[in-house]
């Protein structure tokens, strides 16, 4: 199994619409990919690890699937129509990573 992080990264300054994320950006993409993707969560970051300090994420999302190829499937046709909803919710530009779950 692995799993997909996009993380967006503090910026201060940034706008970031986690209300808009969560109920309507996320739902979209889970739709979008369709059955490939197995769960997905949604974090809304708090702090930093220092009293104080901001979170290195203001936002960032763990999609779910079987393997990169089952990702690379579901998601490659529907990327544009995806993106292309990004500057509804932030002007941040984020980050992805691919990890295997080993746990």
């Amino acid at each position: 199994m692995i799993k997909v992080t996009v993380m967006y990264p503090h910026t201060e300054g940034a706008k970031f619409d986690h209300a808009y994320y969560r109920d309507t950006h996320m739902p979209m993409v889970k739709d979008s990919v369709g059955a490939a993707c197995l769960s997905y969560t949604v974090a809304k970051g708090l702090a930093g690890g220092a009293p104080g300090a901001p979170p290195p994420f203001v936002a960032y999302c763990e999609l779910f699937f079987e393997s990169v190829p089952a990702f690379q499937a579901a998601f490659a046709p529907k990327a544009k129509s995806i993106m292309a909803d990004v500057p509804n919710y932030t002007d941040i530009v984020p980050t992805m990573q691919i990890s295997e779950v080993v746990q």
